[in-house]
């Protein structure tokens, strides 16, 4: 029996590690969440510079105002009337005040910061040219309104991609050198290609040609009519996007990840496994695949997070009314409140995932520690 003394003793380096630890997470969550918010504004004032061209867009913005309040003079007959002064008066004064309204009366200098704090704090505001399919004008509506497509699309591709190739990959992986994993290796440099170049050659041969499939958009136009019509129409649109955005990466996939498991299963602990008489099974579950499991979960992480983005050229391809085609009509008319709102609801995604995945890699590995440290018993 240990005293109390001795039990006391030994109490006290366990609190102190316990505080230790407490400590290192504490001050590791503070540095990583610094270092991110850090970078999130970095990257949302950037592309608030690029997306007004350092202030080119403001000016834009005025000269098209001027132009309005021209052609609303010209279109009243009274105030076609007046002298070329007061005419030049009125417009300069309506001028004034409808730029003071839209906040083109302050330096570029200073809205820049403004612009910043309100994406920061997602007050998004008002989109300058775009509008929602219901006609609002507000960018929140506009990007919900484009975000469930773009998710159906995207999602559907990639979780189907990802799920797809790494099993195949873990079956390729147990028949190494067989006339599959030959074709596997041949085929990989076809994923050179681009998901929409697929896309234009599966139009062509299933929509031009055989008229199986139709060309593009997400329903049938006018909708039909009944809900699970509905269903089966967004269905049969979705099939061509998901099996170009498949076709274009799924054997480059399984390469990697073929590859991938290939080098763990090398491992001396495996031919351990092999040696107890485990079976494939097990020894893939318990010696591969565990191993492998950080690897996995950023992988899948990065694909969700990829998952909203939508792809311009992609969905303008399919002429998908996703999040794609937001983000190019918003660059070709300089919509910069639309612009930053995507970026910054991706850049605040980006980040939370990062700081995420190294919580769920110190649960699912316990060689990692938060914030470093020594592994103490």
């Amino acid at each position: 029996m240990l005293s109390v003394e001795t039990a006391r003793e030994r109490a006290v380096p366990a609190a102190r590690r316990s505080g230790g630890n407490l400590w290192r997470i504490t001050k590791y969550t503070l540095v990583k969440g610094t270092t991110l918010l850090i970078t999130v504004i970095i990257a949302v004032y950037l592309t608030i510079l690029i997306a007004n061209m350092g202030g080119y867009v403001d000016k834009m913005r005025e000269s098209e105002l001027r132009f309005q309040i021209a052609e609303e003079i010209n279109q009243n007959e009274e105030l076609r009337l007046l002298t070329v002064q007061e005419r030049k008066t009125y417009e300069e004064e309506v001028f004034r005040v409808r730029a003071k309204q839209l906040g083109l009366d302050r330096p570029f200098i200073v809205k820049s910061f403004i612009y910043l704090w309100n994406g920061l704090t997602l007050n998004l505001g008002r989109a300058i040219h775009l509008t929602s399919d219901a006609g609002s004008a507000y960018v929140d509506n506009i990007i919900g309104e484009r975000l469930a497509p773009t998710l159906l699309v995207m999602a559907s591709s990639q979780l189907l991609l990802f799920f797809s190739a790494m099993f195949f990959a873990l079956f390729l992986s147990r028949r190494y050198g067989s006339r599959l994993d030959r074709l596997v290796v041949a085929m990989a440099p076809t994923s050179a290609a681009p998901a929409w170049f697929y896309g234009i050659f599966l139009i062509m041969i299933f929509a031009a040609v055989l008229h199986w499939l139709p060309f593009g958009g997400m329903i049938d136009a006018p909708p039909p009519p009944g809900f699970w019509a509905k269903v089966g129409s967004i269905i049969k649109h979705l099939i061509l996007p998901i099996s170009a955005f498949v076709a274009s990466s799924f054997w480059l996939s399984s390469y990697y990840w073929r590859t991938f498991f290939l080098i763990h299963s090398s491992e001396d602990y495996v031919d351990m496994a092999k040696a107890k008489g485990l079976t494939g099974r097990a020894i893939e579950r318990r010696y591969v695949l565990r191993p492998t499991l950080p690897t996995i979960i950023t992988s899948f992480a990065m694909t969700l997070i990829g998952l909203w983005t939508g792809a311009i050229v992609f969905e303008t391809v399919f002429n998908w009314p996703g999040l794609g085609r937001l983000t190019q009509q918003a660059i070709n008319m300089f919509d910069t409140p639309v612009i930053v709102g995507v970026t910054v609801i991706y850049a605040y995604l980006l980040a939370l995932t990062l700081f995420l995945l190294d919580i769920v890699y110190a649960i699912v590995d316990p060689r990692v520690k938060l914030g470093g440290g020594e592994n103490g018993s």
